[in-house]
Parts: C-alpha cells; structure tokens; sequence
C-alpha cells in the first residue's frame, strides 16, 4: 500500500512538468539582453562619441601636434592656449551674445506663436478656415529656403530688419510650421473636460490657455524649444544673407569669417567649434528631463 504524501504544496519540490514548472530561459540570449540592438546602439554612439572625442583632444593639442596626422592621440604637452588665440579671432565674447540673443529670440517666438496657434487649429477643427490653416501651415515645410532666399533678404533690407533681430524672427518664423505639427498632435491627447470645468467656473479662453493648457504642454515646450535653439544656433545661411553688419553676425559664420586666419592651426579651429558647441550641450543636459509623456494621466477621472 502507498503510503500518503502528508506534505503541504509549500513543502513539495517543483516538479519538472505541468503548470507549476517554472520557466526556461531563452536560449542565445543571457539576462534578456538583445545583442544585435545592443551592438547596432553602440555603433551609432561612436559616430557621435568619435568625432566628439577628436574636438576636444584637437582644441587641447599644439600646432605642431595637431598636424600629425593622428586625429585620435592624446594632447601631449597639454595645450589649453587655443581657447585664448581662438576667443580673440573670434571676439567671442560679441558673437556669442549675438548668437545668444538671437536663439533666445528664436525660442521664445517659436513657442509663443506655436501655442497659440495649435491651440486654436485643434480647438476650433470643426471650421473649415482653421483646418485649411493647418494644411497651409504643413505645406511651407515642403518649401526650399533656396527659392525664398533672395526675397528674404531684398524684405529684410527694405523694412529694416537686417540685422540680428530680423535673423530671429525669420528662425521663428521657418520652426513654425513644423512646431504646430507637434503641439496640434500633443494638443489632441489633453482631455477636452479640463477646459470644459474651467468654463463652468468662470473662466475665459485666455486664463483657460495661460493656467491650464500651457503648463500641461511643458514636456512638448522643452522638445519644441530644443529643436528651435538647436536650429538657430547652429544656422550659418540665413544670419550671413540677412544680417549686413559683419561685426553683428553669429558664432558660426564668425567662424568662417575667421577660417582663413587658422591656417593650419587646427587647435585654434577645433577650440573654436568647442565653445559654440557647448551651449548645445548644455541647454539639452537642462533641457531634456521635460521631455517626458504622460503629463496628462489621471488629469481626468473616469
């Protein structure tokens, strides 16, 4: 006779079959890790880390050492008196201020105008005027800044706006179309009942945009503002067409201005590219912990 097993479930060892038995790993695969992804992200880094890598040993390097031919060896004497040379042809302290205005003009105009405009395109759908204005909208980012350039800068010179300020405003104006793209998208998510309770309480349009919908569109504001300073910053074609006095003009066509006094001085060149590079980096170190979905979860009970 069998003697019964008195033993609770707790007690029993796993069995090696049926619903208890406990699951197999993955073959070609250890801890979950997907190594072909894995491999093609490492990949696309160093086309990033590399040349970053190289900016900044270059800057630090002397004249003589920067022409080698080994990018990738380290500085050695260590050379920090390209910064120095560099700012002076440069006169950094001026274009970076004038770059700085310029993105700071850009971004604030960016996201003002964007806003507001999304908001009233996806508010206001429904009416044939604001749907064609969003399809006209769309369709000036289809547009070669090749064909409108020369009447660019034959406007600018007649109103008077050839000059920094007219180099921002026209930024804000080319990230438009693009920005209403993604705030009219963004905007669609956040539940129409936030507005409609505001309404009840007494609120109007305005103090409805300025407390409720702004703060609720702060991730897409930083992911906007990045794009709108990034493009600014970095722009040369449009501040070297517009902008007429060249002691006004920004850090990358300063650089060029000043390309033919580095000679082969690389060091001086590649401290240069790495103080207007530094901002960028900056800003979206700043910048980047906003950019984050989900703002809007649990706005609304359901």
């Amino acid at each position: 006779m069998t003697a019964l097993d008195t033993r609770t479930p707790a007690q029993r060892p796993p069995t090696t079959s049926g619903p208890d038995r406990p699951p197999r790993r993955r073959r070609g695969r250890l801890g979950g890790t997907n190594w072909i992804l894995t491999t093609v992200l490492a990949i696309a880094s160093l086309t990033v880390l590399v040349p970053l890598f190289v900016t900044v040993a270059m800057a630090f390097k002397t004249s003589a050492q920067s022409v080698d031919g080994n990018a990738l060896s380290l500085p050695n004497p260590f050379n920090p008196a390209s910064f120095a040379e560099a700012w002076q042809l440069t006169r950094f302290p001026v274009s970076f201020s004038v770059s700085l205005g310029v993105a700071a003009l850009t971004v604030v105009a960016t996201l003002l105008l964007s806003s507001f405009a999304s908001y009233a395109i996806v508010r206001n759908w429904h009416r044939r005027f604001f749907r064609w204005s969003f399809v006209y909208l769309l369709a000036a980012m289809f547009l070669p800044f090749p064909v409108i350039a020369l009447p660019q800068i034959k406007l600018t010179a007649e109103i008077g706006l050839d000059n920094p300020f007219g180099v921002g405003i026209l930024h804000a104006m080319f990230q438009l179309s693009f920005s209403v793209l993604l705030y009219s998208a963004y905007l669609r998510s956040i539940p129409v009942e936030l507005e409609e309770s505001a309404r009840i309480d007494g609120a109007s349009t305005w103090q409805i945009f300025w407390q409720i919908i702004l703060p609720l569109l702060a991730p897409m504001n930083a992911t906007v503002g990045i794009f709108a300073f990034l493009a600014s910053w970095n722009d040369f074609m449009l501040p070297s067409l517009i902008t007429a006095d060249p002691t006004l003009q920004t850090l990358p066509v300063v650089q060029n201005i000043f390309q033919s006094k580095f000679g082969t001085n690389y060091n001086v060149a590649f401290a240069s590219y790495l103080m207007a590079m530094a901002p960028t980096i900056i800003v979206y170190l700043f910048a980047q912990r906003w950019v984050i979905s989900g703002v809007t979860q649990g706005a609304v009970k359901n």
